[in-house]
Formats: C-alpha cells, sequence, structure tokens
C-alpha cells in the first residue's frame, strides 16, 4: 500500500500537508459533485454564492483588509473565479459529472505544460511523457462511449474553458499566498467573488426564482461552505512552496469525481470513466513531478 501511495504522491511534501491536500481533493470532488446533482443548478449556484458572501463578510469583519500589495492578486483570482464558476455552471448544464469534471480538473496542468512547449522551455522526458498521458486520458473522456452526441461538444467546450481559468487562479493564488496570509487572502477574494453568481440568478430569473426547497437550500449552502473549506486546506498546503506538487496531488480528485459520478450519481460508462480519471491523473503526476 505505500509503495502504491508513493507512485502517484509527489516528492517533497511533508505527511501534514499530504493528508491536508487529501482532504482538499475530497472536499472539492464532494462540493462538485453536490452542484451537479441540485435540480436546479443555476439556484444551486447561486447559494453557493450567498454562502461565499456571508461567511466572508463575517470573516472579513475579523481579520480585516488585505496588505495593499495583496489587492491585485486578490481582485485578479476573484475575477478568475468568476469567470471559472459561471464555466462550471455551463458545463454541469450541458454534460455529466462524470465526464466533465475530469476534463475541466485534468486541462488546467495539461494547458500550463503544453503553453511551456509552445515558449520553446524544455521540458524533462517524463513531463512530456506527462502531456502525452494526460491527452489520453482527456480524448478517452472525449470519445466516452463511442461517437460524440451533438451535446458532447458544448459540454466538453465549457469543460476545457473552466480547466482554463483553474490553471490561472492556482498561478495567482500561489503567487499571493507567498506573501499574505492565507485567511485574509481568502476571505476577500471569496467575498468579492460571491455576489455574482446570486446576481446572475435574479438576472435570469427575477421573481421567477422563487423559494427553494429545503432540501436545495442545504444542498447549495452545503456545498458553498465545503467548498470554502476544500479550496482554504488548498492555500494552506500552497504556503509550503511545493505548488506544483501540491496542484498535482489535489488533481486526486479527478478520480474521486469519476467514482462518485459511476457510484453515487449512476452516470453511463462509469468504469471507463474511472479508468481515463486515473490516467489523467497519473500524467498530471508526471508532469509536475
Amino acid at each position: 500500500m505505500a509503495t502504491a501511495l508513493s507512485a502517484v504522491v509527489p516528492s517533497g511534501l511533508s505527511a501534514g500537508v499530504v493528508a491536508i491536500t487529501l482532504a482538499a481533493a475530497v472536499l472539492h470532488a464532494v462540493w462538485n459533485a453536490v452542484a451537479h446533482a441540485v435540480p436546479d443548478r443555476l439556484v444551486g449556484f447561486a447559494l453557493i454564492g450567498v454562502a461565499y458572501t456571508v461567511i466572508g463578510g463575517v470573516t472579513a469583519l475579523v481579520v480585516g483588509l488585505p496588505p495593499a500589495p495583496a489587492w491585485p492578486f486578490v481582485l485578479a483570482s476573484a475575477v478568475a473565479h468568476v469567470f471559472y464558476a459561471l464555466l462550471l455552471w455551463a458545463s454541469y448544464q450541458l454534460g455529466d459529472f462524470s465526464q466533465v469534471y475530469p476534463v475541466a480538473r485534468g486541462t488546467a496542468p495539461w494547458v500550463v505544460a503544453v503553453v511551456e512547449v509552445l515558449l520553446g522551455h524544455h521540458l524533462p522526458v517524463l513531463q512530456l511523457v506527462g502531456i502525452l498521458v494526460i491527452s489520453l486520458g482527456l480524448l478517452t473522456l472525449a470519445l466516452d462511449g463511442g461517437r460524440p452526441s451533438q451535446t458532447t461538444p458544448p459540454a466538453l467546450g465549457a469543460a476545457v474553458a473552466t480547466g482554463i481559468f483553474i490553471a490561472t487562479y492556482t498561478v495567482i493564488d500561489a503567487s499571493a499566498v507567498a506573501t499574505t496570509p492565507v485567511l485574509v487572502y481568502a476571505t476577500w477574494m471569496f467575498l468579492l467573488q460571491g455576489p455574482v453568481m446570486p446576481v446572475v440568478a435574479f438576472a435570469r430569473r427575477g421573481r421567477r426564482l422563487g423559494t427553494p426547497s429545503w432540501s436545495v437550500l442545504l444542498a447549495g449552502l452545503g456545498g458553498g461552505v465545503v467548498s470554502l473549506a476544500a479550496y482554504g486546506l488548498v492555500l494552506v498546503a500552497q504556503t509550503s512552496g511545493a505548488t506544483a506538487a501540491v496542484a498535482a496531488l489535489r488533481e486526486t480528485s479527478i478520480v474521486i469525481g469519476a467514482v462518485i459520478g459511476a457510484v453515487f450519481l449512476g452516470e453511463r460508462f462509469g468504469r471507463g470513466r474511472v479508468i481515463a480519471a486515473v490516467v489523467v491523473t497519473v500524467g498530471i503526476v508526471l508532469v509536475d513531478l
């Protein structure tokens, strides 16, 4: 068991950072599954935004303002997270969770690595192999079940775009937490992005939004709380300085998400998607070794 774990856990991480990052991976997959499972996903994402706003607002009264040099990072990350949330919502409207979630998460490190190659940076052989492995896994997910249906390209397009913004805010946040207290940074980043999805929901529906049922209310607000916990743990792990290793280990959420989709959401082609998700995760680890 220890040997198997060492094969997928990047070197340079302490046991504590590994535990924190794995906990974040589980929580991240769980809140995404909850967001996908809510029957009215627009309301679900709006409630997640409400949780961000309320918790962020209360915490901001305690921790105060970020230092002046941190504001560009806070604002840039909030904007990237807004686009991420909008695209993630679109992805879940268009596709199955066990397909679009691994594609979104797997695209981020793949894009970063490919951009480095295109810019002429020399990558070690293992990282080049990792790019090919991720590509194989993503292609398998894209062609899952055979020939793509009419709904597949839009869903995968939204998932890939989501992954690009994941890569964007990951780079921003990793730079920020090196010089800014994690709690202060996370508080204001989530507080600033929180109101956007509720505003979007109201703009689209107006009074037709109605009053959500208790189950939807619990799922949306609970998903927001779990999301805050998941990303807070990631930011704490990134303060270790091993940003690439943390990012790689965090993407074990890809496998967790595929399993949740297959086992708990009853989605088709479950076994194939789990295998493809494992392939993507192995490729990410190779890229970040």
